[in-house]
Order: structure tokens, then C-alpha cells, then sequence
């Protein structure tokens, strides 16, 4: 059997246990058209993985794009559920520009998005999951995770403007201490007013080695609340043979135009770059109308494709 058989059978396998993992946990099967009209993702953009949208116009005129994103369409042809929880999962192919390839290219995503009355319980389950799913791509995982409601007071805390905010944030997301440093220089702030900031970026490790210096910086800048949902999200990997898979970095960082609270990234050994992505984005939610709050994650199943069943997937 070649090697490419054998990674498509994995995927394969990997989408049909996550898929058993989330119905055997409540969450109902969500399928969605191809098409969804252009509009939601033009303006939606900085929500999307990639800027580039496939478009044709229908025999109505209108103007359709072949989906790019599931969590979109899923917000958008929702309704609010106050008092309850809506937890669907879905096994999708998405189209977007690649980044490890020039053009278009189909994407499979298996994830969950829970809407609602979602609270701590909730998110709580949210992470458990995605630790599982990771676990049964591969035995070396581990799941970074951190609270974007602490990272945004402390760059509030120095950022004079909006201009400035967003480059400090991306200085936070590639832990450039250093560009960070640079941009309160270059716009007059005060020598060492960026050193809490640093401090939260530095703190990168197993939650019972670094909560308690994360507690400390959180209520110093009013933000304790924010540390007790994190530390709550995360007690239940205490004890667990899973606890030294989770780590918290606050390099993962998401647009918080649409983020809030949770973030969240999976990684798998012997493949570059993130094979999960996820978080809560009640401002998204209000961005298109909803009350709800929501929390959810995509597993990108075509990274996968850098691992034989040999290199590490799951058997």
C-alpha cells in the first residue's frame, strides 16, 4: 500500500472517532451547503483562516462563495436559545488559500461549537475536548491554552490607541518582547511600563506551576475574575493522565474583535504549526446580531497528512 493510502485511511479513521467522540457527548451533527452568499465572509474577513474566497454568481445575480469557514454559516443560520445550550459538531470540507501552497485548496475540518447559556461548566468541557481529540490523533500532543480578557487588560493598560494596540498584540502573538519594547518606546511611553505585559508572556508552563503568577498580574490590573475562569476551564485535567499535555501561553492570542476569554491551540509532535484552533467568541455573536455566548474549535484534518501511521498517528 503507498504511503499516500495509508495517510488518507488515517485521516479517514481520525474523522470518524472524533465524530463518535462528540455524539457520545451529546453534540448533534451540523451539515451545511457549499455555497453561502459572499457577504457574510466580506464582512467577516479578519474572522476567516485566509482573505481568499472562491466566487461565482448564481441564476438569481447573486453573489456566492463557496464556503470557506463553518462557523459563520453556523452562527449566521442559528437563533439564540436563552436559558439552553445548542451543541452541534461537523465534518466539513472548507476552501482557502493554503498557507503552505500557492492557490485554493479543499480543507477538511472536524469541531464543535457550543451556543447559549455557556458558561463555566461548558467551556470547561469545551477544552476537555479538544484535548481528547488531540489525543486520538496522536499520543505527543499538547494543548496551549490561555484567557484573552487578561492579555487584552494588560495591553490596554499601555496602549494609547488602537494603532498601537494591534501592533503590541501582534508582537504578543510571535512573544517579541523585544518589538513589544520598541513600540512603547517609538510612541513615548513610560520606561517599563510594558514589563507586566512581558511578565504574562514569559509565564509558559503546566497550570499548577504558573496560575498562581497569573492570579497575581490579573488582579493587579482588575482583572481577577478572568484568572478564576481560567483556572476553573482548567482544573479538571488536575490528576488526569492528560495534565502535562495542557500548558498555558499567552502567545495564543486570536483577534479579539471576534474573541474573548478561552483561547486555545492543539499541536501535534512532527507537525508545524497548530492542527487545532479554538476559543469563545461571543463578540462575534454580537458582531451578527446573536445574544448567545458560544465557545467551539476546528480540527484541521489535513495536517495530518505530515504524519504516516508510523510517524505517530494513532492506530
Amino acid at each position: 500500500m503507498m504511503i499516500e493510502d495509508r495517510v488518507m485511511d488515517a485521516q479517514e479513521r481520525i474523522g470518524f472517532r472524533l465524530r463518535a467522540l462528540y455524539s457520545s457527548c451529546g453534540y448533534n451533527r451540523y451539515r451545511m451547503s457549499k455555497f453561502e452568499e459572499y457577504d457574510l465572509y466580506s464582512r467577516n474577513k479578519d474572522f476567516l483562516f485566509s482573505e481568499g474566497v472562491i466566487t461565482f454568481t448564481d441564476t438569481n445575480g447573486r453573489l456566492m462563495a463557496l464556503k470557506p469557514d463553518v462557523t459563520l454559516s453556523i452562527v449566521k443560520n442559528g437563533r439564540d436559545t436563552p436559558g439552553q445550550v445548542r451543541k452541534v459538531y461537523y465534518h466539513e470540507n472548507v476552501y482557502r488559500v493554503s498557507s503552505a501552497e500557492d492557490g485554493f485548496r479543499e480543507q477538511t475540518q472536524v469541531g464543535v461549537e457550543c451556543m447559549g447559556s455557556v458558561e463555566g461548566a461548558c467551556v470547561a468541557e469545551v477544552l476537555k475536548l479538544a484535548a481528547e481529540s488531540l489525543k486520538l490523533c496522536a499520543e505527543d500532543f499538547v494543548l496551549e491554552v490561555s484567557h484573552l480578557d487578561i492579555l487584552s487588560a494588560l495591553v490596554d493598560r499601555i496602549a494609547p490607541d488602537d494603532r498601537v494596540r494591534a501592533q503590541i498584540l501582534e508582537c504578543a502573538g510571535e512573544k517579541n518582547t523585544h518589538g513589544i519594547r520598541q513600540i512603547c518606546r517609538e510612541n513615548g511611553l513610560a520606561e517599563g511600563a510594558e514589563e507586566p505585559l512581558i511578565e504574562l508572556l514569559s509565564l509558559y508552563g503546566a497550570p499548577k506551576a504558573v496560575l498562581p503568577k497569573i492570579r497575581a498580574l490579573a488582579e493587579e490590573n482588575g482583572v481577577a475574575d478572568a484568572a478564576t475562569d481560567l483556572s476553573r476551564a482548567l482544573a479538571g485535567f488536575t490528576g488526569t493522565d492528560m495534565e502535562n499535555r495542557i500548558q498555558i501561553d499567552f502567545s495564543a492570542t486570536s483577534d479579539m474583535k471576534y474573541y474573548n476569554g478561552i483561547a486555545f491551540k492543539g499541536f501535534i509532535s512532527g507537525i508545524p504549526g497548530s492542527v487545532l484552533s479554538g476559543g469563545q467568541y461571543d463578540h462575534l455573536m454580537r458582531r451578527m446580531g446573536r445574544r448567545d455566548r458560544a465557545i467551539g474549535f476546528a480540527v484541521f484534518l489535513n495536517m495530518m497528512e505530515r504524519l504516516t501511521e508510523e510517524a505517530g498517528i494513532n492506530a
